[in-house]
């Protein structure tokens, strides 16, 4: 209980730590993936963890009349501060995970709004606006929103590049993976540097996945630089980062050849993400032996 409680605190940092080389060594699609789901529960056993703390604080009782009875000195396996401490954060932390999920909905109301009134089967809504956008507005069905300001500056080939972007987040469901490296960042914020490789990489494997249908990297480069300047110029801001995040990164990418799976890291980063809940358990064990007063 004394160590194995603040174990997935140190296990979050080097999750951190480990997620921006996970991302840049291994495939997009992989690495995606894995740190997402790594991210989802090592908060989960972090989370956990601040409740141990908080709830060992009941645990005083049983060793002090133990210790009594055999004339020893108490021991204290945490401390009231950190017992406090961990009631405090528990409180961020819920108002972080409200905070995230409402956010959440009102991103996903606003674009089902402007999907209003289309047929159920529309794939392609185009929007007559002067703002360069484009987004994927996941759903059932999922829809891509353009506008004609955006599709004016693009070319053919740009344009096919574009709508495939859009179509591999809603394929491969990018806005659950970013949902939860997001609310996993909301629960424990050492995990913020996860949730950004996590966004990144959602657009590194979209910009794959264009130039496989397209079937020309240059091209999927081009119409991710073209758009990005585009939407630069007038401000605009795409749902899921189109044109906005680490393009030089995304571009330099595309002009390379596409990164091998290196399924070892990624079963490495799986294997890291189970110690957190193993540590956890045994933490909660300790905490019942506790209250119950066994023997430790």
């Amino acid at each position: 209980m004394r160590f194995d409680v603040y174990s997935p605190l140190a296990l979050s940092l080097l999750l951190a730590a480990a997620g921006p080389l996970t991302g840049r060594y291994v495939a997009p699609a992989a690495a995606a993936r894995v740190l997402a789901a790594a991210a989802v529960v090592t908060a989960g056993a972090t989370t956990w963890s601040l409740v141990l703390l908080g709830a060992a604080l009941l645990g005083d009782v049983p060793p002090v009349v133990r210790a009594a009875g055999q004339g020893g000195a108490a021991a204290d396996p945490v401390p009231v501060v950190i017992g406090l401490a961990a009631c405090l954060a528990l409180v961020v932390v819920g108002v972080r995970l409200h905070r995230a999920v409402r956010a959440e909905r009102r991103t996903r109301r606003a674009l089902r709004l402007l999907c209003a009134g289309q047929p159920a089967d529309t794939e392609l809504i185009v929007a007559a606006s002067a703002v360069p956008r484009a987004c994927a507005v996941p759903g059932r069905p999922g829809r891509i929103l353009v506008t004609s300001a955006m599709l004016g500056a693009l070319g053919p080939a740009e344009r096919r590049a574009l709508l495939a972007h859009e179509r591999a987040h809603l394929a491969h469901r990018h806005d659950v993976l970013v949902t939860a490296a997001t609310l996993a960042a909301a629960a424990d914020p050492l995990l913020c540097p996860v949730r950004s490789t996590v966004v990144y990489l959602v657009e590194r494997w979209a910009d794959e996945r264009a130039a496989a249908a397209v079937g020309d990297r240059r091209t999927t480069a081009h119409a991710l630089a073209r758009a990005a300047l585009t939407a630069q110029r007038g401000g605009a801001v795409c749902a899921l980062h189109f044109a906005d995040r680490a393009v030089t990164r995304r571009i330099a990418a595309l002009q390379a050849a596409p990164q091998p799976s290196l399924g070892s890291a990624a079963l490495a980063v799986l294997a890291l993400s189970t110690l957190p809940p193993l540590l956890a358990a045994d933490a909660t064990g300790d905490l019942f032996r506790l209250l119950t007063g066994a023997p430790l």
